[in-house]
């Protein structure tokens, strides 16, 4: 088997996941307990909130909550940031926030949605026309999780600064934190990372915040994680989380220019004439997204899927909705014969040449053969 859908969620690595395991039979106990094996694990978990906040961020500065995942982080910091007025995003956001904007909508807060560039990245100056005084939140994306297009957030989150200091600025760093490198600068309040995307298991993510920064709780209950996310911690994910986090970091460089290998191999093996490449050359190597000419791209997913390669249509998170078109795809101005088509490859450090050309075969084979029968 092939497997290139890891934007949806990557293999967990067994390192990692042995060197956690203790922590699911030896040391299971409550870190919230008061003896001194609850407080031992509070310890190891404080150890991994700095392990992992420091790849990205000055400790200093921000403070890091442990989630269940990428999708409550964003939620959290939508319906904590976004409490009035209006709230400014993209319309390439993860359905993480583009559900819960919708949901605050609905609750009476007024949303906006910048328009984007072809590439998938958002029209900077669109999304800042939208920003005012009563802008409570503005939330862009980090990597696009379909195109792979990358925002520069570190400018965008300061153009909104100098229109409203009192703006909050979020962040979903999913499909960035591990794979392309950056640091957390003073004007960004609010950044969603998650496990699973980077070789850890599924189940753990975490919320960043600047740590002057006045939020309520998300979840209620006995007060864990600094009252912000109430909920017995599961040291093992999070301890798994750590592990995966040193490790992407210790090789991010090396990773980066491995998985770049990958993506224009990827590009140069694929039939032009079968398919249109759609992510630019300057998006994140780990996400590239193509439309194949005349076939549909579900058709060419159950047909990879049955020769052994394993691919996606776009946000695997969005799959249950059962839209035919992607929304962030058409966003871009793709029109809807090409968007009918699309498929998104995306990579891991783990996957190797020989794959992605033997995946780069079964795809020219599949779209010559259909369109063969089609003629």
């Amino acid at each position: 088997m092939i497997y290139l859908d890891n934007a949806a969620t990557e293999k967990p690595d067994k390192k990692c996941i042995t060197a956690a395991e203790k922590y699911l039979f030896e040391e299971y106990f409550n870190p919230s307990g008061l003896y001194k094996s609850g407080y031992n694990l509070h310890l190891e978990l404080k150890e991994a909130r700095r392990n992992i906040l420091t790849r990205i961020a000055d400790e200093n500065n921000f403070s890091l909550v442990f989630t269940s995942g990428g999708t409550e982080a964003d939620n959290q910091a939508v319906f904590c940031g976004g409490r009035r007025g209006n709230v400014v995003t993209t319309s390439g956001e993860h359905s993480a926030i583009f559900s819960a904007v919708n949901e605050l909508k609905q609750r009476g807060i007024e949303i906006r949605f910048a328009n984007l560039n072809s590439d998938g990245s958002v029209n900077e100056e669109h999304l800042l026309s939208l920003v005012d005084e009563k802008t409570s939140l503005v939330s862009v994306i980090h990597v696009n999780n379909e195109t792979g297009a990358i925002n520069d957030i570190f400018s965008i989150a300061q153009k909104v600064k100098e229109k409203n200091k009192y703006t909050l600025f979020h962040s979903d760093g999913v499909q960035a934190f591990g794979k392309i490198a950056f640091k957390l600068n003073n004007n960004i309040d609010l950044y969603t990372i998650n496990a699973h995307k980077i070789g850890a298991i599924k189940g753990c993510g975490g919320l960043i915040k600047k740590k002057n920064l006045q939020i309520k709780p998300y979840l209620y209950g006995g007060g864990q994680e600094q009252g912000l996310r109430s909920g017995t911690e599961n040291v093992f994910a999070v301890k798994c989380f750590e592990f995966a986090a040193l490790d992407r970091y210790s090789k991010l460089e090396e990773n980066y220019k491995k998985v770049s290998e990958l993506n224009k191999t990827m590009r140069k093996l694929l039939d032009s004439e079968l398919f249109t490449v759609l992510s630019s050359e300057n998006a994140s190597p780990y996400i590239l997204s193509i439309a194949a000419k005349g076939v549909r791209g579900e058709t060419i997913l159950h047909e990879a899927d049955d020769n052994g390669l394993i691919i996606g249509t776009g946000s695997a998170c969005s799959s249950n909705q059962k839209k035919r078109y992607s929304r962030v795809v058409l966003s871009c101005g793709v029109d809807e014969i090409t968007a009918d088509g699309v498929l998104r490859i995306s990579f891991s450090p783990e996957n190797t040449l020989e794959e992605v050309k033997a995946a780069a075969d079964i795809l020219n084979k599949i779209v010559a053969n259909r369109k063969r029968i089609m003629a």
